[in-house]
């Protein structure tokens, strides 16, 4: 029996890898270890633990790591403390394989862990190209890893031309389009967000047209942060449509987000806005696919997004080089372009479905991969020839 160690550090990495836990759970070669670390473990990002454990999972270790802060300090120190307890944590587990998922800062301290301890890394989302430190992140822990599950054919292809050999790149698309596509029949919307999670505000109408905001800050222009986040709040605030806010990533920045945020409820009318931390990765989807348009810098708006057909305007530089559909247009900060924007997209509707990341099977393919593939930890440079 194969041990399957799968490391989650936010609620991202959950929705990223939720279907493929589902395949491995039920697999009779394969025993599925869950550690939970970071900010999956804090109560502002949503204590993504508690989801996963309501989904029927159980967390087999918990880990501590997150040094808070609003810095790019607290990060590289929250990367440092991961190194040292996930290293333990993974000693003692003795898992055959370790997964890891996307860019995140956390992503690369579990992938120098399982380096140096000599367990087969699998990395989810390699090959990629965006904006600020992820970018960095996503292409070390691709030269860390010693299989590769990518989401596009063009990933695939970035992670081969890094000197990773052909047969270790699987394109296997993106797990969260099976969440998607779980969910693409749910319209209208068929429950109550206010009832079942709470969050902060007024309940608002969500009968008709409302706007969806998931805005993080940039961690190479945290500086910014607060100006950032103040201009969508100046625009969603003059145009008055019923608007679901969710709280930002913890990242470098996040601190400036959140007290900008709190600052212009206590100034400013926001009776239309409600806030929230998070929500189940099905439930934030319903949501996602009955709004009349996905405002902010999330991948959601690249990924899910595109494979439901919503409307999104793409805020800024954190997304900046990831493949995208029709559905998206990119904005600038300001508020006039911003305003414009939306109006836009408010205008023109519904896209079409993409299959750019996926149609809905990427959660079989991948457990399939992890529970028959091979293992190695050694691996060297490759350039084709051809």
């Amino acid at each position: 029996m194969r041990k399957v160690c799968v490391v989650i550090t936010a609620r991202a990495s959950y929705s990223r890898i939720k279907t493929v836990l589902s395949h491995l759970a039920v697999r009779k070669d394969i025993e599925l270890q869950i550690v939970a670390a970071a900010s999956a473990l804090v109560d502002r990002a949503g204590r993504v633990t508690e989801v996963i454990k309501q989904d029927g999972f159980t967390v087999t270790e918990e880990v501590s790591s997150l040094v808070e802060g609003d810095s790019s300090l607290q990060m590289a120190q929250t990367t440092g403390l991961g190194l040292i307890e996930i290293s333990s944590v993974l000693k003692r587990l003795k898992p055959d394989v370790v997964v890891t998922i996307a860019d995140r800062y956390e992503t690369i301290a579990t992938a120098i862990a399982a380096s140096y301890l000599r367990i087969p890394l699998v990395h989810i989302q390699g090959g990629e190209i965006t904006g600020n430190i992820d970018e960095k992140v996503r292409h070390a822990v691709t030269k860390l890893a010693d299989i590769h599950l990518v989401a596009t054919k063009k990933s695939q292809e970035n992670v081969i031309a890094m000197g990773e050999r052909t047969e270790t790149v699987f394109l296997t698309e993106c797990p969260s389009i099976d969440i998607a596509k779980g969910v693409e029949k749910r319209r209208p919307l068929d429950f109550s967000p206010f009832e079942k999670y709470g969050g902060v505000g007024k309940e608002i109408d969500l009968s008709k047209n409302y706007l969806v905001v998931m805005q993080h800050p940039v961690t190479s222009e945290t500086d910014l942060a607060r100006t950032h986040v103040f201009n969508t709040l100046s625009v969603i605030s003059r145009l008055g449509i019923p608007t679901m806010w969710f709280w930002p990533n913890v990242d470098a920045g996040a601190d400036g987000t959140s007290k900008e945020i709190r600052r212009y409820r206590e100034h400013n009318d926001s009776s239309h806005i409600h806030f929230f931390k998070n929500m189940s990765p099905e439930d934030f989807l319903v949501l996602i696919n009955n709004c009349s348009v996905l405002i902010g810098n999330s991948s959601v708006g690249i990924r899910e997004a595109g494979f439901l057909g919503v409307p999104v305007v793409n805020i800024g530089t954190r997304q900046t080089g990831r493949e995208y559909a029709e559905n998206v247009v990119h904005s600038g900060y300001e508020v006039k372009e911003l305003q414009e924007s939306i109006l836009r997209q408010l205008e023109h509707g519904r896209y079409v479905s993409s299959s750019l990341y996926g149609s809905g099977n990427a959660g079989l393919k991948i457990s399939e991969v992890i529970a028959t593939t091979k293992l190695t930890t050694d691996k060297k440079l490759f350039f084709s020839d051809v």
